[in-house]
């Protein structure tokens, strides 16, 4: 109880990124078919129109590995205060959320690009708080 009292704030952020990252990547491994459609469309102007499997690929291993250390980062900062497997999670999820950012600026799609600085901004506040 002491643990999830002293680390409160990285927790809720932790199990945030989990949440976040492991439905997104179930939905793609769910709808690959789906997913890989909308990207072809979104990105069909851009010169990562040829790739969009392998980046489809690549975010989805990206997402479901964020979400993975974030919960077992989560579990580890409750079971014993320990907090490197969510230090390296909050990590993975900030370069996911760039990936994610850079496809989104080459598309244009500048409205999409703004939404993921909302989950930017607490996973880089949460590597701040964890390289303490």
């Amino acid at each position: 109880m002491e643990n999830m009292i002293q680390h409160a704030t990285q927790i809720l952020i932790l199990i945030f990124l989990a949440i976040t990252f492991l439905q997104s990547g179930m939905d793609k491994m769910l709808d690959w078919k789906g997913n890989l459609g909308f990207i072809r469309g979104h990105f069909s102007k851009t010169v990562f129109k040829d790739y969009m499997a392998g980046l489809l690929g690549a975010a989805m291993v990206l997402e479901m590995l964020s979400g993975i250390l974030g919960g077992v980062g989560a579990i580890q900062l409750i079971i014993d205060g320990k907090s490197s497997i969510g230090f390296l999670g909050a990590v993975i999820s900030a370069l996911t959320l760039m990936f994610l950012f850079l496809g989104q600026r080459i598309a244009k799609d500048y409205a999409g690009a703004q939404t993921l600085v909302i989950y930017l901004i607490p996973t880089v506040f949460l590597v701040f708080l964890m390289q303490r």
